[in-house]
C-alpha cells in the first residue's frame, strides 16, 4: 500500500455546479462504466472484455471530445481519468446515450492512477488535452506536464506507442515541447509542432479561437 500522496495537485477541485441530469449519471453509470480507484494494477483486457489498442485520456473537461473519439473509432479501447464530478456526469450521459462500449472512467488523481494501477508497456497512447495552463508564473509548479510525469507515461507505453498533448498556451507549449525532446525514451514524430492530427476533433472553444487569431498547439512523440 502507498502512503497518502504529497505530489504538487495540477488541479484544484471547485464545488461547480453540478446538474440533476449529471448528479443522477454519476449515481447510476459511475457503477456501470467507472472503475474505482484501488493501489493495485488493473488488468485493461479485464475492465474493457477484449483485447484492442488502449488509450488513455488525461483530463477530459465536459467529455464531448473523449466520446467523439470513442465513436469514431470504435477498434480502440478509452480510459479516462477526471476528477471533476460535473464533467464526469457528463461524460457518462454520453457513454449511455451513445451506446459507447469502449470507454471507462476513473474519477481520481491521473497520477496516483498512473503510479499505481497502470502495469508499464499497458498503453498504446495518451491523450492530454488542453491541461490547465496554470499562467501565473507562481503557479506554473502546478501544471500537469512536468518531467516526474512524462517518465511516468514512457514507463506505461508500449515501444512505439505515443503521447500526444495539446494547448492553447504558448508558453505551456514551449515547456511540453522542451520536455518531451528532452526525454531520451521519446522521438518526436514532428519537426517541432505537429499538425491536428485527425481523430483530435475540433472544440467550439477551439473553432472560436482559431477565428480571433488564437494559436493552438500539438505536441505528438513516440516511444522508441
Amino acid at each position: 500500500m502507498h502512503q497518502r500522496s504529497t505530489h504538487i495537485r495540477s488541479y484544484v477541485l471547485r464545488q461547480g455546479y453540478i446538474s440533476s441530469a449529471q448528479r443522477r449519471c454519476l449515481e447510476t453509470l459511475l457503477p456501470v462504466y467507472g472503475v474505482p480507484y484501488l493501489p493495485q494494477p488493473l488488468d485493461l483486457n479485464c475492465i474493457f472484455g477484449r483485447s484492442a489498442t488502449k488509450i488513455l485520456e488525461i483530463g477530459f473537461g465536459m467529455g464531448e471530445t473523449t466520446a467523439a473519439i470513442a465513436q469514431a473509432h470504435p477498434q480502440n479501447d478509452y480510459l479516462a481519468i477526471d476528477v471533476h464530478a460535473p464533467g464526469v456526469g457528463s461524460l457518462l450521459k454520453q457513454i449511455q446515450e451513445l451506446g459507447l462500449k469502449n470507454v471507462r472512467v476513473i474519477q481520481h488523481d491521473a497520477v496516483e492512477v498512473l503510479r499505481d494501477m497502470l502495469a508499464d508497456s499497458a498503453l498504446d497512447g495518451v491523450h492530454i488535452f488542453f491541461p490547465d495552463p496554470w499562467h501565473k508564473t507562481r503557479h506554473n509548479k502546478r501544471r500537469l506536464i512536468q518531467v516526474g510525469l512524462v517518465k511516468q507515461l514512457v514507463t506505461k507505453l508500449k515501444q512505439g506507442g505515443y503521447i500526444h498533448v495539446a494547448t492553447d498556451w504558448q508558453s505551456y507549449a514551449e515547456q511540453i515541447l522542451s520536455l518531451l525532446v528532452g526525454e531520451e525514451m521519446l522521438s518526436n514524430t514532428a519537426v517541432g509542432y505537429a499538425p491536428r492530427p485527425p481523430y483530435r476533433p475540433l472544440t467550439k472553444f477551439e473553432k472560436r479561437g482559431l477565428r480571433l487569431g488564437h494559436g493552438v498547439w500539438d505536441v505528438v512523440f513516440k516511444r522508441n
